[in-house]
């Protein structure tokens, strides 16, 4: 029998051969190798101490660890000051390489790929659930606990089981205004939050093969959220245009063999498919648009890991421009890194964004998990292009959020309540074709 693109990463972190007698198989527990390993300000500071309680002295290699201070930075109170300084101190302390300082910091699941450390053939963890994303690579990547990520700031090594594998196959074409976020909020919907309960989620078929990268980050950003243990992406040609002159070190492409074993598999044509929302509580609680165009809102957030990327803000500008965010609207757009800012402004699409009324902000996580820079309080309702609407993410245990893609985020700022992108038309007002392609 075959293996899964997921077992035949692990076999190579762990030297087993794939189609060997004695091959790796899911449900086996495994110490694998880790080529890079990660923290951010909220779970590296607990990695930190253990690490130093456990009487370490030394890391395993101060070029494969990343230290992302992004969540209640810039720092939104003395708590937030004091487990940045940790990780400051632990990165100057062991000359950490991979360590940045506000200003130069981006959202740890964009920025890593972006600086090309994580990459195809690649087993990646993070003590951050959203680590999954760099499965879009052809990558094994999964979070763990802070304490995971002390043993592995000293070995290097993780202990896990090989998790079972789900083939997700989509076919069709995508109608306009529909993409990775969709596709995964229709799965999720489909099988629910506990559906691929410790599993590796495979995305394939014609329609994924169509997708641009920043669509599969998307898609295994919130493979988590259906349960999943990992998501991934074969890799293809865009992925290697991808990783050309940006990955650091020599990529490992490798795809599920036709025999590989699923324990489960899903196909679904996705031609006729809708923009998917997401209702509180669950990101599971999904349906088109269409179902909830008299759901009026009061607070709209673009950016995050999960669609913070220079395409999604492409599209929320191709939307707003010539147009201005309902007064009763609060539009806060923040991109993913810093070079995606630049970027951002290069094209003239912050203009866009100001000239709409919208708040503008440095990278952070804060707004995506109730931190900073876009609270809710009692009763308020915001649209997200986030990744989680559990009770209390965004703020009051009485505030709800709604999930979906940048192009329904940018027309409901716009009209005030949650609603298709097709409603305002393809004409904008105002438009000066400022936006690259």
């Amino acid at each position: 029998m075959g293996a899964t693109i997921t077992e035949k990463i692990l076999s190579a972190h762990c030297d087993a051969e794939p189609g060997a007698p004695d091959a790796l198989r899911a449900g086996q527990f495994i110490m694998a190798r880790v080529d890079f390993c990660l923290g951010n300000d909220i779970t590296a500071p607990i990695a930190i101490e253990q690490f130093e309680k456990a009487g370490f002295e030394k890391v395993f290699d101060r070029t494969r660890i990343a230290l992302v201070p992004d969540h209640f930075t810039p720092n939104k109170d003395i708590k937030a000051a004091t487990l940045s300084k940790r990780l400051r101190e632990f990165a100057r302390k062991h000359d950490i390489v991979n360590y940045w300082e506000v200003g130069r910091v981006g959202i740890e699941h964009a920025l890593l790929p972006e600086q090309g450390l994580v990459g195809p053939g690649d087993l990646v963890i993070g003590a951050d659930s959203h680590t999954c994303t760099y499965g879009a690579l052809g990558a094994f990547s999964t979070g763990v606990g802070s304490t995971d990520l002390a043993a592995c700031f000293a070995t290097g090594q993780v202990w896990l089981r090989v998790p079972e594998s789900m083939k997700f196959t989509f076919t069709g074409e995508l109608p306009r205004w529909v993409g990775g976020k969709d596709l995964v909020l229709y799965t999720i919907g489909r099988i629910g939050v506990d559906g691929a309960l410790y599993r590796a989620m495979e995305f394939c078929g014609p329609a994924i093969e169509k997708l641009p990268m920043d669509d599969r980050f998307t898609m295994c950003n919130m493979a988590i959220e259906a349960g999943g243990k990992s998501g991934i992406v074969p890799p293809d040609e865009k992925t290697r245009a991808y990783c050309e002159g940006r990955l650091r070190r020599e990529a490992r492409f490798l795809t599920s063999d036709p025999d590989a074993d699923y324990v489960e598999q899903y196909e679904w044509d996705v031609s006729g498919l809708s923009p998917q929302v997401a209702a509180p509580f669950l990101p599971s609680n999904t349906k088109g648009v269409e179902e909830f165009e008299n759901i009026e809102i009061d607070q709209v957030v673009i950016g995050s890991c999960t669609n913070g990327r220079i395409s999604d803000l492409r599209i929320a500008a191709q939307i707003l421009e010539g147009r201005k965010v309902a007064p009763s609207v609060r539009l806060i757009v923040f991109p993913a890194t810093q070079e995606i800012y630049r970027q951002a402004l290069e094209e003239g699409l912050v203009d866009i964004f100001i000239e709409a009324e919208a708040a503008f902000s440095t990278p952070t996580c804060g707004p995506c998990l109730g931190g900073h820079m876009g609270v809710l309080a009692a009763g308020e309702r915001a649209l997200a292009t986030t990744n989680r609407n559990f009770r209390t993410r965004m703020g009051h245990p009485d505030s709800e959020v709604y999930l979906c893609n940048p192009a329904v985020a940018a027309a409901s700022a716009v009209t005030g309540r949650i609603t298709h992108p097709a409603e305002l038309g393809t004409e904008r007002p105002g438009a000066t074709a400022r936006r690259a392609d």
